[in-house]
């Protein structure tokens, strides 16, 4: 079975178009294709998750699954749970597993600062 060759119809709406107007066309088109993925990402995630993403920033396992367990506990998850970390070393001048491990002591000290950054819930 023969193929019929349709590259020339098919680049028709291309052919009058400059390289920059070319690369600017694909950047767009390439937009459209992940913008999906990046709000089924933003929208859609869960406590293994967070606790991996804290553990690829080098918190301990044991201090993760507090600090994920605090974040879920005030509605938080969504944020991030590295997020939620990352902030609170910004904001206290410490590294991102000494603010997890502050968050994650008994009693969680260190929730305010976040609480005050997104209210406590989503």
């Amino acid at each position: 079975m023969a193929r019929e060759d349709t590259f020339r119809q098919a680049r028709e709406h291309l052919a009058g178009l400059t390289d920059e107007q070319l690369q600017a066309r694909f950047w767009e088109l390439a937009q459209q294709v992940v913008d999906p993925l990046v709000e089924l990402a933003r929208t859609n995630t869960s406590p293994s998750i967070e606790r991996s993403v804290l553990m690829r920033m080098g918190v301990d396992s044991l201090t993760c699954m507090a600090v994920v367990s605090g974040c879920e506990k005030r509605g938080l998850l969504g944020h991030g749970a590295g997020n939620v970390v990352l902030h609170c070393s910004e904001v206290w001048g410490c590294s991102v597993t000494e603010a997890a491990a502050r968050l994650a002591l008994t009693g969680g000290t260190g929730w305010e600062t976040v609480e005050s950054k997104w209210g406590g819930a989503l």
